[in-house]
């Protein structure tokens, strides 16, 4: 009895010890940057709050920020409408293939953010030079439309893929796929009225996380927009560091708490509720 005491103890030490040090390494930066955006221990400065409260009336914040938002759920509604019909399909008719179409899901991870643009740059410089007067050239102007580019969808879609396959394919791995579409099936459904009441509502956790991480990469995600010269809001948290450093600091720590009150709240929104026994 006292050597399990003796291993206890030590176990519950280092326990605390992990999660002291782990909530120290995000307190910490979070901390500072919150005392830097409020001018707390800056010389010369008074602590103010001035970079929270005028955030809303800063200029550029709302059009980035409801540009941002239109993205992500575009893009969010790409990726859940390309993946989850393609993996019910392959899990159900083409087991083969789905080596094939993991491959492709997860070649993302090899290319670049930087070698990804400057394709499409490539791309969109050729493709007006060769299809003026065309359809096609038509089709390239929209894609770039400023008050909704398109382009980043594309690309914003093409970097989600490998984060969310992994992600759906484990929710559709932690279910009986095959017995639900037949029940279903056997109760003369249709094949959407299937895939909407039966295969989706069984992948309701699978599909929050997919929308969380996506929506996460469109809110952090600089480079392609940066250099296509479009101004989400993370290039615009950037173009104002220089003359409100306070502000872009203040509108990051916001957007981070944000994330993970987000983060919270679809992590419980998609716990399966147990029934409750009855006696």
């Amino acid at each position: 009895m006292a050597r399990l005491s003796t291993f206890r103890f030590p176990f519950r030490f280092g326990r605390a010890a992990v999660l002291l040090l782990a909530g120290a390494y995000f307190l910490v930066p979070l901390a500072c940057a919150v005392a830097f955006s409020i001018g707390a221990g800056v010389p010369g400065r008074s602590v103010s709050f001035d970079a929270y409260t005028g955030v809303i009336g800063a200029d550029g914040f709302t059009d980035s920020l409801t540009l941002t938002l239109k993205l992500a759920a575009a893009t969010i509604a790409l990726v859940l409408g390309l993946l989850v019909p393609a993996l019910v399909t392959v899990r159900l008719a083409a087991p083969g293939l789905r080596t094939l179409v993991e491959i492709v899901c997860l070649l993302p991870l090899v290319v670049p953010a930087v070698a990804l643009v400057a394709g499409i740059s490539a791309v969109l410089r050729w493709g007006p030079d060769h299809f003026a007067g065309t359809p096609i050239f038509h089709v390239l102007v929209a894609l770039q439309d400023p008050n909704f580019p398109v382009v980043l969808v594309l690309a914003y879609t093409l970097m989600a893929l490998p984060l969310a396959y992994r992600m759906l394919d484990t929710g559709l791995a932690a279910i009986d796929l095959r017995v639900l579409v037949e029940a279903a099936r056997a109760c003369r459904a249709s094949w959407p009225r299937t895939l909407w009441q039966v295969v989706l509502p069984n992948l309701r956790g699978a599909l929050l996380n997919t929308a969380f991480l996506t929506l996460a990469l469109v809110l952090g995600e600089y480079t392609v927009a940066a250099i296509l010269g479009y101004r989400p809001f993370a290039v615009w948290i950037l173009a104002i560091s220089g003359s409100q450093a306070q502000m872009s600091v203040a509108v990051s720590v916001m957007g981070l708490l944000f994330t993970w009150v987000l983060l919270l709240v679809i992590a419980t929104a998609g716990r399966t509720r147990r029934p409750k026994e009855t006696s």
